[in-house]
C-alpha cells in the first residue's frame, strides 16, 4: 500500500482548493468534550467561524453531524453505550433539538443562517423524495444558508447504526446527491493506516489512496468510540459512495486546530482518497438504494444483461419478497434494477416466453423485468 505523497496525490490536494462545493461530517467523539463527556460548544463554535470564512470564499457547505444519541445519553445521565433500540430512539429524539440549538446559536454569532434537514434511508430510496431532497438543498445553497444533516433516529424503522453507519454513509449519500467536489470526514482517528496504530505502533499512516483495494478494507479498524458507531469499516463504504460521484474524500482528525480550512485550502493532512469517474446520477441513486426484493436469474440472462441487454422474464428463477411495480430488487447479488413488475405479477411470468405475458398479465403488460438503463452493476 502506498504511504508516501505521489505526484497524483499532488494533484489531487491542489485540486482541494478549487473544491467549490463541500460537505463535511462530523463524528461523535469529535464534538464531545474530550474526557468529560457532553456537547463541546466552544468546538461547534470553531466549526462555525470556519464555514464561515469558506462562505466568505463564495464556497457551498454543508455539514453532517454526528452526536444527538450522544447528546440525549447524556441528558438522561446514561454513561454507557446505549444498545437498545427504544432508549437510542429516544436518546436522539432528546438530543436532536439540543444539537441544532447548540449549531444554530454558533452560526448566528457568524452571520450565517442554519436549516436542519433530518432525514431517513427510505427518503433516499423512494426516488420521488429523493430529488425533491436535492431541489431543497439547492435552494438552501443559493440562499447561502448551511444545510445541517442528520439521520433521523428517533422515527427510523431500521436499527440505528444500520441505516447509514452513524452518518458515514449519509453524509457520503448528501455528497453524492449534490455534486459536491469534497467530502471531510472528521472523526477521533488521523488517517486511515496499514494496520490498526492501536494495536500496532508501527502501523504506517496511509496519506494517499488512488483506489481502495482488499488490504485498505483489511486495514480498517472495528467500532468506533463510546456513543458512536462508526468505525474505519463504515468510512472506506462512504469513500466508496462519494468516489462513484466524483468526489473526492479526506479522513483527518477533527481536533486539529483549523482542520476544515486547511483541508479545503490544500494542506496534506489526513488520508485523501482521489476520485473515480463519476457515474450518471440516476446509476448513483440505483447503486445506493436498498432493494426491496430479491430475484435469482439463469447464467444466460446474467450474461445477456452484462452484454447490457434487458432482462426478460424468462430468465428469472426464482423471486424474493413482496414489493410493487418500479421497486429497486438485487439480482444476483451483484446488480441492482428497477422492476417493471411487482413481486406477484414477476411470479406468474417467469420462466415464461414474451408472446405469453399479455395472456396472463392483461394487455399492454411490460415485455421486460428491466432495461440496460435501469441497472447498476456493484462490482463497477
Amino acid at each position: 500500500m502506498e504511504t508516501q505523497e505521489t505526484g497524483d496525490a499532488v494533484a489531487a490536494r491542489a485540486a482541494l482548493a478549487h473544491a467549490n462545493r463541500i460537505v463535511v461530517k462530523i463524528g461523535t467523539a469529535t464534538i464531545t468534550k474530550q474526557g468529560k463527556g457532553g456537547i463541546d460548544t466552544a468546538y461547534i463554535y470553531h466549526v462555525a467561524e470556519q464555514f464561515a470564512e469558506l462562505v466568505r470564499e463564495g464556497r457551498q457547505v454543508i455539514l453532517v453531524t454526528s452526536g444527538a444519541i450522544g447528546m440525549g445519553a447524556r441528558q438522561l445521565g446514561l454513561t454507557k453505550r446505549v444498545t437498545e433500540v427504544r432508549l437510542r430512539q429516544a436518546c436522539a429524539a432528546i438530543g436532536q433539538p439540543l444539537l441544532m440549538d447548540e449549531y444554530r446559536r454558533a452560526f448566528g454569532v457568524f452571520d450565517l443562517n442554519s436549516a436542519q434537514l433530518l432525514v431517513t434511508r427510505d427518503e433516499w430510496d423512494d426516488r420521488a423524495s429523493y430529488l425533491n431532497l436535492r431541489k431543497t438543498v439547492e435552494t438552501l445553497l443559493e440562499n447561502s444558508v448551511v444545510p445541517v444533516f442528520n439521520e433521523n433516529d428517533s422515527v427510523s424503522t431500521a436499527e440505528i447504526g444500520n441505516a447509514f453507519g452513524d452518518n458515514d454513509r449519509l453524509s457520503a449519500y448528501v455528497a453524492s446527491k449534490i455534486d459536491a467536489e469534497l467530502l471531510i470526514i472528521l472523526s477521533d482517528v488521523d488517517s486511515l493506516y496499514d494496520s490498526d496504530p492501536r494495536e500496532n505502533p508501527n502501523a504506517q499512516r496511509i496519506p494517499y489512496v488512488k483506489e481502495i483495494s482488499a488490504e485498505h478494507l483489511a486495514a480498517a479498524g472495528g467500532r468506533g468510540s463510546e456513543f458512536s458507531t462508526g468505525g474505519m469499516k463504515t468510512k472506506l463504504a462512504a469513500v466508496a459512495i462519494a468516489r462513484d460521484a466524483g468526489c473526492r474524500v479526506v479522513i483527518a482528525h477533527g481536533r486539529e486546530p483549523n482542520i476544515i480550512r486547511r483541508i479545503a485550502s490544500g494542506e496534506p493532512l489526513g488520508t485523501l482518497f482521489d476520485a473515480a469517474h463519476a457515474l450518471k446520477n440516476r446509476i448513483r441513486w440505483l447503486k445506493n438504494s436498498q432493494p426491496r426484493g430479491r430475484l435469482t436469474i439463469d447464467d444466460g440472462a446474467l450474461a445477456a444483461i452484462r452484454e447490457r441487454n434487458s432482462l426478460l422474464p424468462r430468465g428469472v428463477a426464482s423471486v424474493e419478497g413482496e414489493f410493487a411495480r418500479n421497486a429497486v430488487v438485487l439480482v444476483n447479488d451483484i446488480v441492482k434494477l428497477i422492476s417493471n413488475y411487482s413481486s406477484a405479477e414477476l411470479r406468474a411470468v417467469m420462466r415464461k416466453r414474451s408472446e405469453e405475458i399479455e395472456a396472463i398479465l392483461g394487455e399492454g403488460a411490460p415485455h421486460v423485468v428491466a432495461r440496460p438503463e435501469e441497472m447498476a452493476f456493484l462490482d463497477e
